[in-house]
């Protein structure tokens, strides 16, 4: 391709990537179906001369993308289209091209992707939370578990490894025992993930500036 100013936008999916190649007159120079791969991804990029402007939607693969392609082009935009209409698989060409004219008009809405740093912040923060998550989950399975036999749980005794034999003697069936015993377990393995994130958590965050 000659050296000029190209927008480039990426319809990314999981096994495929979908690319419309703007001038900047507006007239589409390229378009292309990849394997959604970093070498492909590669090839296709090298080939370009001029100021390359990239943008991709918000998604999976979004921070994996934008850390491949930022030392490569001139600007790399992850945009957020949350609420617009798409065209769904039949459509990919079309979205590709819609984006990359968006791009070139600047009318996209930016999210951000920054350094290394918040990347793993972001990382230990949703770690942390899935792990509280997880751990309400299992709480409220094994308080529901004594609560459909009419065992009262008050507190969060039942919780406790030191009074779980108490609280497994309440229940006379041995699969259901079995159960509560294997949600007990869980539950000690989920705290003690939880207390880990949130300390990997925290030492993270007090590395920003």
């Amino acid at each position: 391709m000659k050296r000029s100013t190209k927008y480039v936008a990426l319809d990314v999916h999981q096994a495929t990537t979908v690319a419309s190649v703007r001038e900047e007159s507006g007239r589409i120079i390229a378009r292309a179906i990849l394997p959604t791969e970093e070498s492909a991804l590669l090839e296709f990029f090298g080939g370009m001369r001029g100021s390359v402007h990239v943008t991709f939607e918000e998604g999976t693969q979004a921070q994996w993308l934008h850390d491949l392609l930022s030392p490569r082009v001139h600007r790399v935009l992850v945009c957020d289209r949350r609420g617009e209409k798409k065209h769904g698989n039949k459509g990919d060409v079309v979205d590709a091209d819609q984006l990359s004219e968006d791009l070139r008009r600047g009318s996209l809405r930016a999210v951000y992707h920054g350094s290394g740093h918040r990347i793993a912040l972001k990382e230990l923060a949703r770690t942390y939370e899935n792990a509280v998550e997880d751990t309400t989950r299992t709480m409220l399975r094994l308080n529901a578990l004594f609560r459909a036999r009419a065992i009262r749980t008050p507190g969060h005794a039942v919780y406790e490894p030191e009074s779980r034999g108490e609280w497994l003697a309440k229940l006379p069936d041995r699969a259901v025992r079995f159960r509560a015993e294997s949600l007990s377990r869980q539950l000690d393995v989920l705290k003690q993930i939880r207390q880990q994130a949130k300390a990997a958590m925290l030492a993270e965050a007090r590395k920003d500036p």
